[in-house]
């Protein structure tokens, strides 16, 4: 049977987290704290959100480092009580989760759309020490022994290239809920001056043009802060059996300013679709 750091079996059904960071050159002592922080962080928010009857007595700590890369043992306590086999589903569903929600951001555009803004600040932590470094991987498993054998039971992975892509891509998403969280027009007509079907990255310009005669005469451009508002418009667009040009859309936006001039509108939400007049 193997043993752990202190020469004690290790019991069959125990599951734990094992990290594994491998680096190319020193880790700065911040990023390294931060990448734990992170973790336990998720784990806590996992329990609270799955398990709320836990979430006041849940601890996860270092249970063993061993030598050259940076490779350490979690382990989780619940109530007191050490992870045990019927436990073992638990650690293996907040790997999958977590990772889940994390490698959406390996792809360029990607996020997950339920994060909120500390999840984004952990999962920035969890790929700053990997994106900094030249030639670093990070991987973080579930593990448990089985008739006295180590097994992975899930597992995340993830490189130096995709951590760098993460840290754009989480960087974007945080700008997006910013923009979100503070909206600085609310339900304000937005009428097209020009359309495009196509559907474009969040957060970039889309080659639409529209007026908001409440903020300004002038047709603008238009950039989708919000998926859903996107998903939504791009439909009227789309599929409507109108014409486009005679709906106005009631927003909320926030507008960017160039100089003491409007130069273009972030949309976040969509409240309704009207009809306009037709003398409009």
């Amino acid at each position: 049977m193997p043993e752990n750091a202190d020469n004690q079996p290790v019991a069959d059904g125990t599951a734990y987290l094992n990290l594994r960071l491998c680096y190319s050159r020193p880790i700065e002592v911040g990023d390294f704290v931060s990448t734990f922080t992170s973790l336990r962080n998720q784990f806590e928010r996992f329990i609270r959100d799955n398990f709320p009857d836990l979430k006041d007595d849940t601890e996860i700590c270092v249970k063993e480092v061993r030598k050259g890369s940076a490779d350490i043992d979690f382990v989780a306590f619940l109530g007191g009580l050490y992870f045990a086999m019927e436990h073992s589903l638990v650690i293996e569903q907040f790997v999958k989760l977590y990772g889940g929600r994390l490698v959406n951001y390996f792809n360029p555009n990607g996020k997950d759309e339920s994060a909120s803004r500390s999840d984004l600040k952990d999962f920035m932590d969890a790929v700053t020490a990997i994106a900094r470094d030249p030639n670093a991987s990070s991987t973080l498993s579930a593990v448990s022994y089985e008739d006295g054998k180590k097994k992975v039971l899930a597992h995340v992975e993830f490189s130096t290239p995709q951590a760098r892509t993460a840290v754009e891509q989480i960087g974007v998403h945080q700008k997006l809920l910013a923009r979100n969280e503070r909206s600085d027009s609310h339900r304000v007509l937005m009428v097209f001056s020009q359309s495009n079907v196509k559907n474009m990255m969040i957060g970039k310009r889309t080659g639409e043009k529209v007026v908001i005669e409440s903020i300004s005469d002038r047709d603008l451009p238009l950039v989708y802060a919000s998926d859903l508002a996107e998903q939504q418009i791009k439909h009227e667009i789309r599929e409507a059996d109108d014409n486009v040009y005679k709906k106005g859309f009631v927003v909320d936006v926030n507008t960017e300013m160039r100089g003491d001039r409007p130069a273009a509108y972030f949309v976040t939400n969509l409240h309704q679709v009207i009809d306009l007049p037709d003398d409009q």
